[in-house]
């Protein structure tokens, strides 16, 4: 087995996974990303961030070494980096998706997104129906105010809660604009928080902004009709603003039967149909197909009901209204990346959360013999 075929394996042991295609196609993308060395120190990182020694040891090559080519591609989103002030880098192996592809936003050319986008497409959408790496949270101005509200379900509270917020391109319309498809809607939409916005700093991509532009371009997203996906956890490292023409995610929801079971939210459009004009701006509004106008108003199918809340902000009756879905209805939201780590290899069964306690265990033993 070559080095690309090994490293298409361990990507698709780690949460997300990195499903296999009958034509190989994730190899082929892999090949065009990963030189051969990267492919295989890319192998010897885990899920916990560790400094280079500890990786030289576990991949027996000299750590000064190791050290110069896990800089190197920590620079090229191949693998995550961290940096602080009270010690050496530390790296991490990251899933191709949300993770590699996202990475190369600053390297994407045609020819990359064109493989990228046949290897997706190429992807089952059941495989898709494990625990979603993101969520949909309402536009603040859909949400009733009478409704009880939890802090991470308001976009706006998520931005609120950041110390340092970066804007990046959205890749999925990058990926399709260089393909020469897609949408016009803006480009300038991913925000990435935290520790994400020093990694993509030290990438060069985007740029630094603060809370308030982070908010006007939550407006923005409105404005243009954009459904809001933070990642699936309480505390979130970035906002997309996402198009079902552009981005993969909400693209597989639609071609799903029910999107509502595929992506996380609290919520669900209900139309008051003597308030309703039958106007049909809802209806061009929705991303999912999910709303149509029969027998003279809106009418809403809540198996494809995402709960973006667009068709609240755009009806000139307000007709339509978020509510909250039944309590059997609504997904837990984990807590931080690791909760979700651990409860996306459950989903997957119980061989992927062996592989999670095998890299504690390893990473914990060669720290220990890195500094003998």
């Amino acid at each position: 087995m070559d080095v690309y075929e090994r490293l298409a394996q361990f990507l698709d042991r780690l949460p997300a996974g990195f499903p296999k295609t009958e034509e190989g196609r994730e190899v082929d993308l892999l090949r065009r990303i990963f030189s051969p060395a990267e492919a295989e120190l890319a192998q010897h990182l885990t899920l916990i961030a560790e400094p280079a020694r500890v990786i030289a040891r576990r991949a027996k090559r000299p750590p000064d070494e190791v050290a110069e080519q896990l800089d190197s591609m920590a620079r090229k989103g191949l693998i995550y980096s961290i940096h602080s002030s009270n010690g050496p880098p530390k790296y991490m192996a990251t899933q191709f998706a949300v993770g590699v592809f996202e990475f190369q936003v600053g390297r994407l050319d045609r020819e990359m997104a064109g493989e990228t986008l046949t290897y997706l497409d190429s992807v089952p959408t059941s495989f898709w129906e494990q625990m979603p790496q993101l969520r949909t949270v309402p536009v603040g101005e859909s949400i009733p105010v009478e409704s009880t509200v939890m802090i991470y379900e308001q976009a706006e509270n998520l931005i609120l809660a950041q110390e340092k917020i970066r804007v990046n391109p959205c890749i999925c319309r990058k990926q399709k604009r260089l393909l020469d498809e897609g949408c016009d809607k803006p480009l300038e939409t991913c925000l990435v928080f935290g520790n994400g916005a020093d990694y993509f700093e030290r990438l060069g991509v985007g740029r630094e902004i603060d809370q308030e532009e982070a908010l006007s371009i939550l407006a923005q997203a409105e404005e243009s009709g954009l459904v809001l996906q933070p990642s699936n956890t309480q505390k979130a490292g970035f906002i997309c603003c996402c198009c079902s023409d552009c981005c993969g995610v909400l693209a597989i929801a639609k071609r799903h039967p029910r999107p509502a079971d595929l992506l996380v939210s609290p919520f669900r459009a209900v139309v008051d149909e003597a308030l309703c004009s039958a106007c049909g701006d809802c209806e061009f509004r929705c991303q999912m197909e999910a709303i149509g106008v029969d027998n003279g108003y809106a009418v809403i199918n809540h198996d494809r009901c995402i709960g973006c809340g667009l068709c609240v902000t755009t009806c000139p009756e307000e007709a339509v209204t978020l509510v909250r879905r039944p309590e059997s209805e609504q997904a837990s939201v984990p807590r931080n990346m690791a909760a979700l780590y651990i409860n996306t290899l459950r989903s997957r069964g119980q061989n992927s959360t062996g592989d999670l306690v095998r890299w504690v265990v390893r990473s914990k033993v060669d720290r220990l013999l890195s500094q003998i």
